[in-house]
């Protein structure tokens, strides 16, 4: 029964973070950002926000430091939507999965460019 908490509890950590990230962080060191995922641990102290981040790796550090330094305002605002007794501790990660997928998909077009007769 705690899985299914766990996972509730995560999918609205996700939808809130995206939500204040887009509406409420006026930081020009932001860009455009994607939450893909949010890790819970099973006893909800501690969430890790797994983040896609379109630019350059400068820009892509610049946003990360630039979540880090709003962290604890993101967990207040967090508190405060979400009923919970206490507040998971935020970590933001980096998420390659899409960059990767993107990178194979143009390698197998690449393949079959290739392969199929002219």
């Amino acid at each position: 029964m705690a899985k299914f908490r766990v996972g509730r509890v995560g999918e609205q950590i996700k939808k809130e973070i995206s939500s204040l990230i887009q509406t409420e962080l006026k930081d020009p060191r932001i860009g455009f950002i994607t939450v893909t995922g949010v890790d819970v641990t099973g006893d909800l102290s501690q969430a890790r926000v797994y983040l896609s981040i379109l630019g350059s790796d400068e820009q892509k550090e610049a946003t990360l430091h630039a979540l880090a330094r709003a962290k604890g305002f993101l967990r207040s605002e967090l508190g405060n939507r979400m009923r919970l007794r206490h507040t998971p501790e935020i970590e933001f990660r980096f998420d390659s999965s899409i960059e990767y997928g993107s990178h194979i998909e143009a390698l197998l077009a690449d393949i079959n460019k290739g392969t199929q007769p002219s």
